[in-house]
Protein backbone atom coordinates (compact mmCIF):
# COMPACT_ATOMS: atom_id res chain seq x y z
CA UNK A 1 0.00 0.00 0.00
CA UNK A 2 2.71 2.30 0.92
CA UNK A 3 3.84 2.26 -2.62
CA UNK A 4 0.67 3.17 -4.14
CA UNK A 5 0.50 5.91 -2.35
CA UNK A 6 3.76 7.02 -3.30
CA UNK A 7 3.25 6.57 -7.35
CA UNK A 8 0.02 8.64 -6.38
CA UNK A 9 1.67 11.06 -4.71
CA UNK A 10 4.26 11.71 -8.15
CA UNK A 11 1.52 11.15 -10.25
CA UNK A 12 0.12 14.25 -8.90
CA UNK A 13 2.76 15.97 -8.52
CA UNK A 14 3.98 15.67 -12.45
CA UNK A 15 0.44 16.37 -12.99
CA UNK A 16 0.93 19.73 -11.31
CA UNK A 17 4.12 20.36 -12.95
CA UNK A 18 2.66 19.75 -16.72
CA UNK A 19 -0.34 22.20 -15.34
CA UNK A 20 2.34 24.88 -14.18
CA UNK A 21 4.26 24.62 -17.40
CA UNK A 22 1.53 24.72 -19.80
CA UNK A 23 0.02 28.03 -18.35
CA UNK A 24 3.02 30.93 -19.61
CA UNK A 25 2.39 28.70 -23.32
CA UNK A 26 -0.87 29.02 -23.36
CA UNK A 27 -0.69 33.05 -22.37
CA UNK A 28 2.53 33.20 -24.97
CA UNK A 29 0.21 34.37 -27.79
CA UNK A 30 0.51 38.04 -27.48
CA UNK A 31 4.17 37.82 -27.03
CA UNK A 32 4.80 35.87 -30.20
CA UNK A 33 3.69 38.23 -32.26
CA UNK A 34 -0.32 38.59 -32.48
CA UNK A 35 -1.47 42.13 -32.83
CA UNK A 36 -2.44 43.63 -29.18
CA UNK A 37 -6.04 44.52 -29.07
CA UNK A 38 -7.65 47.24 -27.32
CA UNK A 39 -10.24 45.40 -25.24
CA UNK A 40 -9.77 41.98 -24.10
CA UNK A 41 -12.78 39.88 -24.62
CA UNK A 42 -14.15 37.78 -22.05
CA UNK A 43 -13.04 34.36 -23.41
CA UNK A 44 -9.50 35.41 -23.39
CA UNK A 45 -9.34 36.33 -19.51
CA UNK A 46 -11.51 33.65 -18.35
CA UNK A 47 -9.01 31.05 -19.34
CA UNK A 48 -6.21 31.60 -16.44
CA UNK A 49 -9.60 31.52 -14.29
CA UNK A 50 -10.65 28.26 -15.77
CA UNK A 51 -7.07 26.98 -15.03
CA UNK A 52 -6.65 28.34 -11.63
CA UNK A 53 -10.37 27.12 -10.66
CA UNK A 54 -9.94 23.52 -11.95
CA UNK A 55 -5.76 23.01 -9.79
CA UNK A 56 -7.31 24.54 -7.17
CA UNK A 57 -10.44 22.40 -6.67
CA UNK A 58 -8.39 19.34 -7.97
CA UNK A 59 -5.69 19.51 -5.35
CA UNK A 60 -8.70 19.97 -2.51
CA UNK A 61 -10.52 17.12 -3.74
CA UNK A 62 -7.47 15.43 -4.15
CA UNK A 63 -6.22 15.97 -0.15
CA UNK A 64 -9.24 15.92 1.03
CA UNK A 65 -9.72 12.22 -0.20
CA UNK A 66 -6.99 10.95 0.77
CA UNK A 67 -7.42 12.20 3.97
CA UNK A 68 -10.48 10.54 4.39
CA UNK A 69 -9.74 7.31 3.63
CA UNK A 70 -6.69 7.27 5.75
CA UNK A 71 -8.58 8.15 8.46
CA UNK A 72 -11.36 5.61 7.52
CA UNK A 73 -9.08 2.73 7.37
CA UNK A 74 -6.63 4.31 10.69
CA UNK A 75 -10.26 4.06 12.47
CA UNK A 76 -11.67 0.47 11.00
CA UNK A 77 -8.54 -1.13 12.25
CA UNK A 78 -8.09 0.77 15.53
CA UNK A 79 -11.49 -0.59 16.23
CA UNK A 80 -10.08 -3.89 15.07
CA UNK A 81 -8.08 -4.12 17.64
CA UNK A 82 -9.85 -1.92 20.13
CA UNK A 83 -13.89 -2.89 19.67
CA UNK A 84 -15.01 -1.61 23.28
CA UNK A 85 -13.40 1.97 22.27
CA UNK A 86 -15.87 1.91 19.26
CA UNK A 87 -18.11 5.21 20.17
CA UNK A 88 -14.80 7.11 21.44
CA UNK A 89 -13.32 6.15 17.65
CA UNK A 90 -16.14 7.00 15.16
CA UNK A 91 -17.13 9.88 17.06
CA UNK A 92 -13.58 11.04 16.54
CA UNK A 93 -13.50 9.79 13.55
CA UNK A 94 -16.74 11.57 12.38
CA UNK A 95 -15.74 14.93 14.06
CA UNK A 96 -12.29 14.37 12.06
CA UNK A 97 -14.27 13.88 8.78
CA UNK A 98 -16.20 16.96 8.89
CA UNK A 99 -13.17 18.90 9.47
CA UNK A 100 -11.71 18.04 6.37
CA UNK A 101 -14.87 18.47 4.48
CA UNK A 102 -15.55 21.96 5.32
CA UNK A 103 -11.76 22.54 4.39
CA UNK A 104 -12.89 21.34 0.54
CA UNK A 105 -15.59 23.11 1.27
CA UNK A 106 -13.94 26.39 1.57
CA UNK A 107 -12.04 25.89 -1.34
CA UNK A 108 -14.81 25.27 -3.34
CA UNK A 109 -16.12 28.72 -2.10
CA UNK A 110 -12.43 29.93 -2.90
CA UNK A 111 -13.25 28.72 -6.93
CA UNK A 112 -16.71 29.83 -6.86
CA UNK A 113 -15.57 33.70 -6.23
CA UNK A 114 -12.32 33.47 -8.70
CA UNK A 115 -14.56 32.65 -11.43
CA UNK A 116 -17.53 35.05 -10.80
CA UNK A 117 -16.18 37.79 -8.90
CA UNK A 118 -12.61 38.15 -10.00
Amino acid sequence: MNKFVKKLWMLGLALVLAVSLAVPALAAGEAAGEPAAQEETQEESSGGKTMASAVAIGLAALGGALGMGVATGKAAESIGRQPEAEGKIRTTLMLGLVFIETAIIYALLVVILIIFVL
